[in-house]
């Protein structure tokens, strides 16, 4: 019996692109389907030539077409979109975002989350990356804005590294375990320091947030840069209604400096979610975190002790609380993230007077 084209079709339905995150039936990628007896061939137009998801492709085809009945053996060839089938698919793709403000293409129903610290070395990118696995394993769509851009690392931390790609102008980022991740370290080569002054970094951010389709998001989590400077004050120009978790080690020294970071998000007219205590333990102390808290009055989110396995999983490229749940670090990063999740988001204004320019 020859298998039926409708059921071929149908069960195409289940194919993902693994980038956009969408059914290929529904991406109109599904080019041409030849059934011959019991072989079955598909050609799948793909956004651009050499694709390094292919396998992804294949092993997905395979899989929903083997049940079909009649389906006996399964080929699966590949084509590339030509540039009108990439304007017709980006303009789908943007059609259901709903802008944040002006010019952003970020949803406006997307919680943004950043990160913040008054200095470096805290561990904010290691919690930053955690943070998003753990809300990705509640359930949400998650997606990560690496916004370090002096200390770029979320793509070693996450183990990504193939390279964004473009689609008729439109940034498709990479997806690592179901998040969507952006940075500045996809654009340089190799090591290659950022060189950049405020309005080239400013111009950055908002093409991250611009041109970049980050579809249906739940939660947005931006690795700030360490301070107060260009980077945050874009942040606050470019996402009214952020929210920011402050992270301090023990020590008094970095809570007086990720005090700056806090008035700094305030300033913005970000909503200060709480404060984390990363590194706790006995070789920088405890309880920093708490007198911070309490002195901007705004709750502790939650004490991340000083673990080994945290920077081991880091330097492999995976999430702790994804590679190895069940240590001390990962339940507390887990716990911190379904403390956030469940605060009410409260709608803000964004800026509500220019910053001070002195000459």
């Amino acid at each position: 019996m020859e298998p039926s084209r409708d059921e071929i079709l149908k069960a195409l339905e289940q194919v993902i692109d693994p980038e956009l995150r969408r059914p290929v039936t529904e991406l109109d990628m599904v080019r041409q389907v030849s059934i011959d007896g019991g072989d079955v061939a598909v050609t799948i137009a793909l956004t651009v030539a050499g694709c390094p998801l292919r396998s992804s492709f294949e092993q997905q085809v395979a899989e929903v077409l083997a049940p079909v009945a009649g389906v006996e053996r399964v080929s699966l060839d590949f084509d590339v979109m030509s540039p009108e089938e990439k304007a017709v698919l980006t303009t789908k793709l943007r059609g259901g975002v709903t802008e944040r403000t002006k010019g952003i293409s970020l949803d406006r129903s997307t919680r943004v989350i950043a990160v913040a610290s008054g200095k470096g070395g805290v561990g904010k990118s290691s919690l930053t990356v955690n943070l998003a696995a753990a809300f990705s394993a509640l359930g949400q769509r998650v997606g990560v804005l690496d916004a370090d851009v002096y200390g770029h690392s979320i793509p070693h931390l996450l183990g990504i590294r193939q390279r964004p790609i473009v689609v008729e102008r439109m940034i498709v980022p990479p997806v690592k375990d179901d998040l969507k991740l952006m940075s500045i370290g996809f654009f340089l080569e190799d090591n290659s320091p950022v060189m950049w002054r405020g309005p080239m970094l400013h111009r950055a951010l908002e093409q991250f947030l611009s041109d970049v389709h980050w579809g249906e998001l739940d939660t947005l989590v931006v690795d700030m840069p360490p301070g107060t400077g260009d980077v945050s004050i874009s942040l606050g120009q470019l996402l009214p209604r952020a929210e920011a978790v402050i992270v301090t080690t023990p020590q008094p020294l970095a809570q007086e400096i990720a005090a700056r970071a806090a008035l700094m998000a305030q300033k913005t007219n970000m909503r200060l979610l709480g404060v984390v205590e990363n590194m706790s333990g006995e070789v920088f102390g405890a309880g920093g975190g708490q007198e911070l808290a309490d002195d901007l009055h705004i709750p502790l989110l939650g004490t991340i002790p000083l673990d080994p396995s945290l920077r081991e999983a880091g330097d492999a490229g995976e999430p702790l609380v994804s590679a190895n749940p069940g240590t001390p670090a990962a339940v507390a990063i887990s716990a911190v993230a379904e403390a956030i999740a469940e605060t009410r988001r409260e709608q803000g204004v964004g800026f509500v007077k220019s910053l001070p320019v002195l000459s």
